[in-house]
């Protein structure tokens, strides 16, 4: 009890004091923090019946938002694969104004696969990460068979770049109240339990009116959102697998990171809400695809220690042109210094370390 108390006392001082780089300190905090040992109670958990009225630290600061569900029908939500739009709940915060498989086997089998640009190019050749679900789709598989086996590409792999354009980000973009956005472009960052996301402000659109989606799968993790410098102390909240955060206006251009992935609770296993095997018949008209028994297989060993998100951005105004595009060198280059990359303790591919001031 004496540790647990010590640790309560230590959220409050890092949150209340007031000093140089308060974000570093409570993103250092959740980071060395250990399962069963620290006091997540000022960590906002939107996911609960009392999100609005919780006790932590912060529950003051959580807001119900309105949804105009009214631009999404039932028909179009259920084509995407997502939950009925009566279901849905938007929750903001003071200060800051402003079908789960299917997306997950997207993730990992799809979206790895060329021309699309990962932190693997760097170390290896094309030929080498030329399909990384093929060649990691077995090591997955058989993963608890053989637990002392390296990590396949697959687990080694922390982000992909993309563009695209899809229904379900223009979906939840409209029921927030953006109407006409574009998905552009996106990123994807893949987690392992010892992964961390350094702190950061994503500047690279060269719209920044625009909002930014970022969509989460898999094992839960702590998002700390601060403000425009790294002096204001940022809010924890939790990210849970299927949860969306909208962040837009103010919150647009606003420091954060992700300190800690959270393992689950009962050791190695999936989030409540993605533990039954996907449907075999999908309804009309749907634009989720089948997914079948061997690759829900892969995803789920996949994502039992291991978390990934996807974030969506419009990169233009109405009326701007992308560049011209550059030679596949350069291109390769500039992508891998503007993306904000992941770091984690063990992985065997080394990555460009973050920018402490960027």
């Amino acid at each position: 009890m004496g540790k647990m108390a010590a640790a309560v006392g230590s959220v409050t001082t890092l949150v209340t004091e007031p000093g140089e780089d308060a974000f570093r300190k409570l993103f250092r905090f959740y980071r060395q923090s250990r399962p069963g040992t620290t006091d997540l109670g000022g960590v906002i958990d939107f996911s609960a019946a009392h999100a609005a009225r919780g006790t932590g630290p912060a529950a003051h600061k959580v807001v119900r938002s309105q949804l105009s569900v009214c631009s999404v029908s039932e028909h179009d939500a259920h084509r995407a694969g997502l939950q009925p739009v009566s279901k849905w709940r938007a929750y903001g915060l003071e200060g800051y104004p402003g079908y789960q498989w299917h997306w997950v086997k997207q993730c990992l089998k799809l979206y790895s696969q060329k021309p699309n640009v990962c932190n693997l190019d760097k170390h290896m050749t094309k030929e080498e990460t030329q399909d990384l679900w093929e060649q990691s789709k077995d090591f997955l598989r058989y993963k608890e068979v053989n637990k002392r086996r390296p990590r396949s590409l697959l687990e080694k792999l922390r982000w992909v770049t993309l563009g695209y354009h899809y229904n379900w980000d223009k979906q939840v973009a409209a029921a927030c109240g953006f109407q006409g956005f574009r998905a552009e472009a996106g990123i994807l960052n893949y987690y392992r339990l010892d992964s961390t996301l350094g702190i950061h402000v994503d500047r690279s659109e060269l719209d920044h009116s625009k909002p930014l989606l970022s969509f989460s799968f898999g094992q839960s993790a702590i998002f700390l959102l601060g403000g425009l410098k790294r002096d204001e102390a940022p809010t924890a909240m939790f990210m849970h697998s299927g949860d969306i955060m909208v962040m837009s206006g103010f919150s647009r251009l606003l420091n954060h990171a992700v300190p800690r992935v959270l393992p689950h609770p009962e050791g190695e296993g999936l989030p409540h809400c993605l533990e039954t095997p996907p449907p075999g018949v999908l309804p009309r008209e749907s634009v989720v695809e089948p997914c079948s028994v061997e690759d829900w297989q892969v995803c789920a060993s996949y994502l039992k220690t291991a978390r990934v998100n996807m974030t969506v951005r419009q990169v233009l105004a109405t009326d701007q042109d992308f560049p011209l595009e550059p030679t596949e060198e350069k291109k390769r280059d500039i992508t891998i210094e503007g993306s904000c990359h992941l770091d984690d303790q063990n992985c065997q591919v080394k990555r460009p370390r973050l920018h402490p001031n960027s």
